[in-house]
């Protein structure tokens, strides 16, 4: 799959940062295309489905991101699946946590 440049990424997310409150003052058509827009093009720049996803997918990727925190990107472990403390893997368990 094919990356947005972090700097294209930033833009998007500043982008739907002041749309959404523009739209949450005005409320116009015109913003409420234009926020649509630049959602449609977050999801289609991070490979997501959803806005809020994208949201976090492009802020994951810009510079400074904790990388190592993606938490919220994970899938929620099934009902009755063992779930490893934060850590674990590197506290020298012995065990691997599975490749998300």
């Amino acid at each position: 799959m094919l990356l947005a440049h972090p700097a294209v990424l930033r833009d998007l997310v500043e982008q739907y940062e002041t749309l959404r409150v523009l739209n949450a003052a005005d409320g116009s058509p015109e913003v409420r295309q234009r926020m649509d827009d630049v959602a449609y093009t977050l999801c289609v720049s991070t490979g997501t489905r959803d806005v809020d996803t994208a949201l976090i997918a492009a802020r994951h990727r810009l510079p400074g991101a904790r990388v190592e925190d993606d938490s919220v990107l994970s899938a929620s472990p099934a009902p009755g699946d063992a779930v490893a403390p934060i850590g674990a893997a590197e506290a020298g368990s012995g065990e691997a946590l599975p490749a998300a």
